[in-house]
Formats: C-alpha cells, structure tokens, sequence
C-alpha cells in the first residue's frame, strides 16, 4: 500500500472520516518528508519513515491515547530525535502518549512517568526525574 494509502485507512472510524483532509495536513505538518512520498509503496521506505507513517496512521483517527513499542529499534539517533519531537507535539496537543522502549536513558529524558519492569513486574516506577536519581536505576542502565 502506499503511504496515503496507509494514512487513510488510518481514519476509518465514523468519527474520524470526517476530519480525513484535516488530519492529513496535520500529520503532513508533522512528517513533511511523508507529503513528498505518499505515493510511493510504504514498505519500501526508511524503518523510519515507516515509523512516521504508522505514527500518523495512528493519528488519523483522532486518538486520546497512542501505544507504540520499540519505537527507536534500529532507527539512526537522529532519526529517533525528530520522532521524539513529534511525539512531545502530539502529547502537548492532548494526546497521551504510552511507549515501550529498551533505550532506558532515551525514555527517561523523553517521558513524564516511568515504570521499570523485571520478569514482567513493575520493579519501579515514578517521575522520569525520579528514576533518573534512583541508585538502583543508575548502576543498571547508565554505568553509574
């Protein structure tokens, strides 16, 4: 499919079809690069274009909450930059953001709220600033 293709499957709720061209200037406002290539076959895109088309996919449906896992695996740090601002826009514009993420210094610098887990249990959760000051949290993921 392409990449319009796939932004507007992304509004088939009722409520959503109505805001279709609204949305997608929106989402075009957030990921230009996308305007450029809706046409072209979204699979034969960057891992990070794909992830800005199934980030504005999801947007497309007027969302008050977005999941998205492994969000930054195998995307160049810059890449992961430019989503992670887009994401701060969303979240600011109301949209409540939760991802899963193995990059633990990078999802802390980015979230409001944490949880660390350990064989599937929550092992720790608070403030992003909170954890960052946690012993624990420093010695096993940032060296310290």
């Amino acid at each position: 499919m392409s990449v319009i293709a796939n932004l507007v499957i992304g509004s088939y709720p009722r409520q959503a079809r109505a805001k279709r061209e609204q949305n997608l200037e929106k989402i075009y406002s957030l990921f230009p690069i996308l305007e450029k290539r809706k046409k072209q076959v979204a699979k034969t895109l960057s891992g990070g274009e794909q992830q800005m088309v199934a980030i504005g996919r999801a947007m497309m449906s007027n969302p008050k909450l977005i999941l998205i896992d492994e969000m930054s695996l195998g995307l160049a740090p810059v890449v992961i930059n430019e989503i992670y601002g887009v994401l701060k826009e969303i979240q600011q514009a109301g949209v409540t953001i939760l991802f899963v993420e193995q990059n633990v210094r990078k999802s802390l610098q980015e979230a409001d709220r944490a949880y660390i887990l350990q064989n599937g249990r929550i092992a720790l959760c608070g403030t992003s600033q909170e954890l960052c000051e946690e012993e624990t949290v420093r010695k096993a993921y940032f060296g310290i």
